[in-house]
């Protein structure tokens, strides 16, 4: 798995390539799974005090252990950034990609 910085580095540019929101959640959740390495990456948007599932990448449910992190916008809880088996070393890494 690439280092920290070289998968923060690659999520980073997509952000910074723009476009519409939807594609970029996109991309990001296929960096993940295809560059970062998770087996599934998605996105839960916080729909009516619920979670929907949005853009996600690989195979959902093939690991042992979910790890979510919360994404905020000015304050507010507005979705889950979701990956499958991520190492608890990288919870960091995942709440900046949040």
């Amino acid at each position: 798995m690439p280092s920290a910085d070289a998968r923060l580095d690659a999520i980073e540019q997509i952000v910074r390539r723009g476009g519409d929101a939807d594609e970029i959640l996109r991309d990001v959740v296929a960096a993940l799974h295809e560059q970062a390495g998770y087996l599934w990456a998605g996105i839960f948007f916080v729909e009516n005090a619920t979670l929907a599932l949005g853009p996600a990448a690989g195979t959902a449910g093939g690991g042992t252990d979910r790890t979510t992190v919360p994404v905020t916008w000015q304050g507010e809880r507005i979705a889950e950034l979701a990956i499958d088996d991520a190492p608890e070393e990288d919870r960091k890494f995942l709440e900046r990609v949040a």
